[in-house]
Order: structure tokens, then sequence, then C-alpha cells
């Protein structure tokens, strides 16, 4: 295995969570387990395979958790861990700053619409 080596903190974080689908699908498993048809259903412009990569380095980074029901077809509901949930500050802090830069686009004119306001499944974890 190749050693890491990160400039800085930041870099490190950006390896686990980078990305434009990591973030909102934490988002979502924050407010509970969720199957991956639930979390399509919630992000419905991601591909299934783009979620379905997503989940696996966030599985394999340690941040969620799979819990396979033996059935047929195979039941898999994901949840966070530990350390899933200790990026809830982190989390809130990305949304809030998002949010605010979508208020001063619009008082800038600019088109642009936030569909869901606020960080629930951030403040649930």
């Amino acid at each position: 295995m190749t050693k890491k080596i990160y400039q800085l903190g930041v870099e490190a974080t950006l390896d686990v969570i980078g990305g434009k689908w990591k973030p909102i699908i934490l988002c979502h498993l924050g407010q509970g387990p969720l199957r991956s048809g639930e979390l399509k259903r919630l992000i419905p412009q991601v591909t299934q395979k783009m979620l379905t990569q997503q989940l696996r380095e966030l599985e394999a980074d340690g941040i969620i958790t799979p819990q396979v029901y033996p059935q047929v077809p195979p039941k898999v509901v994901y949840s966070m861990t530990a350390e899933g949930k200790s990026l809830r500050e982190l989390l809130i802090a990305m949304s809030n700053w998002g949010e605010q830069r979508v208020k001063q686009a619009q008082a800038d004119g600019q088109e642009v619409e936030l569909v869901h306001h606020g960080h629930t499944g951030f403040l649930a974890m």
C-alpha cells in the first residue's frame, strides 16, 4: 500500500467526503438508516452506478455501515457510523455557508434556487 501524503488537513477531509454526492448522501443518512433505493429516490439526479460507488467509498472509509438482511432479494440498509456522525458540525457549517451564498446570489439578481432550506439531516446525527 502506498503512503498517502496530505499537504493540508482539509485534503484528508475532502478525500473522504469530497465530491458532489457524498455530503448529500450523508445528510439523508443523518435522518436515519436508508436503503439504496430510498436514497436514489431522495437524490434523483444521481445515477445508480454513482450512488453505489459513493456508498462503497463511504463504507470503505468507515463513515457508513451496511446492514445486510438475508432474504431474496437481499435487503441492505445503510446507516451512519460514530465516525460518520462526527462530521456533523462540519456538514452543518458547509450547509450554512452554501445557504448564505445562495441568498447573496439571489440578492445580486442571479437566477438560483435552493429547494431545501436548513440541514435537518445533519442536525439529527
